[in-house]
């Protein structure tokens, strides 16, 4: 609160200085003034009570138009002024209000960002408590702990940040904004501010699976045959994608077609391996998929430690078990797809992965696991998919990506 608002409720306060500290404080903290009357009248009334010692029947009303104050108990009512109430009773009837006042100005700030879970928030540095990185947001200040901070990623004061709002929660007085820079959708958010496409919803986001500092994948749908979504995405020279890596400090992000095939989303989710759909076999009783790869593809298909592997399966949302043919057979598999029924659609999400230059092996250990936070709702709800992915639009696609990471 102001110091000249704070100053104003004196016993010498007329009532044309009640109605002026009443419309400063709206103005300046955007409290409803109904609700900043109800508080002073609460105030007013229990230094009053206090002072004449009466019970809790005595009421106070402040006229809304001129600043009257009057008293109201069980013999009638009677007008009052502040004057009466002595300096003593004054101060304690400020310090009253005043609470009041904080305890309104913090629901205002809980409901404000109550509906902003979720949503990409920017603001500056403003120094470290404990493991906490304290960010200034300008009205009031978010924490972003340690466990949803990047590893590798370093702040000093004065630098912007951007993170997504995870959980918002009352603390006596105060509101307490947790953020996340780990959490998937802050990939999400970041596309929704590059691609007007999908701001637009012609392009939807499936479902996005993070290894936070090391890579991505993203999977993504076009609601109009039209429109090229990883093209889309990756932007004229990789503009696009190129802006979203650089505020993730790096990361590699990889962007696939969705399909509503459980084979052509394995087959894309795996890239870039080269997978043919005739080698996928579904289990659907144990929820898993058996990739059958040839030798020279098996590095790729499953990655550094493991890495493409792990985040296909969390994309596809089955388990994924990759073997060379001769390992295949060699546990007796067979070779007849007849014996290993397909599923014909996926589990549901978004997420994808289009790998902009050729698979590569990833330089860096995925040692940071995607964290597993509080759900925030998506934005997109899911709908159809196609049944197949476009070879030549990801080829075009990968070729731009990796144009705008070089």
């Amino acid at each position: 609160m102001g110091i000249c608002a704070e100053a104003n409720l004196y016993p010498t306060m007329n009532a044309e200085d009640l109605l002026r500290m009443i419309d400063v404080l709206h103005r300046e903290k955007d409290i409803s003034k109904e609700v900043l009357f109800l508080g002073l009248e609460e105030a007013i009334a229990a230094a009053v009570r206090k002072r004449l010692g009466v019970g809790e029947d005595l009421i106070v009303n402040i006229d809304r138009s001129d600043g009257e104050i009057s008293v109201e108990d069980d013999e009638g009512e009677y007008e009052f002024d502040l004057e009466d109430l002595g300096r003593i009773a004054a101060q304690a009837c400020k310090q009253t209000f005043l609470q009041k006042v904080r305890e309104a100005e913090r629901d205002v700030l809980y409901d404000e960002y109550e509906t902003r879970v979720g949503s990409l928030i920017n603001g500056t540095v403003q120094r470290f408590d404990s493991d906490n990185l304290v960010i200034n947001l300008g009205r009031t200040e978010a924490f972003l702990p340690r466990e949803e901070r990047v590893r590798g990623e370093t702040f000093s004061p004065g630098d912007r940040i951007r993170a997504i709002v995870l959980e918002v929660r009352k603390e006596g007085p105060r509101v307490r904004i947790i953020v996340s820079r780990t959490h998937p959708d802050l990939v999400r958010r970041l596309f929704e501010l590059e691609v007007p496409e999908i701001a637009d919803n012609i392009i939807e986001i499936r479902r996005v699976v993070r290894e936070p500092g090391y890579r991505t994948k993203m999977a993504v749908l076009s609601q109009d045959p039209k429109i090229d979504c990883i093209g889309a995405c990756v932007g004229v020279r990789g503009s696009r994608i190129k802006a979203v890596i650089d505020e993730l400090r790096g990361e590699r992000i990889d962007i696939i077609r969705w399909s509503d095939s459980l084979e052509t989303l394995v087959m894309n989710g795996l890239k870039p391996a080269t997978i043919h759909l005739d080698n996928i076999y579904a289990d659907v009783d144990n929820h898993a998929v058996v990739v059958v790869v040839d030798e020279d593809q098996q590095s790729l298909a499953i990655g550094k430690k493991g890495q493409n592997v792990r985040l296909a399966s969390r994309l596809c949302g089955w388990d994924i078990d990759i073997k060379t043919r001769e390992e295949f057979e060699a546990e007796g598999f067979g070779t007849s797809s007849a014996d290993h029924p397909k599923r014909d659609s996926p589990a549901g999400g978004k997420s994808g992965s289009e790998d902009p230059e050729g698979g590569a092996a990833d330089a860096q250990d995925p040692g940071v696991q995607s964290a597993e936070l509080k759900p925030i709702p998506e934005k997109s709800p899911d709908t159809p998919g196609e049944t197949d992915s476009s070879d030549s639009g990801e080829a075009s696609s990968r070729a731009a990506q990796a144009g705008a990471e070089n």
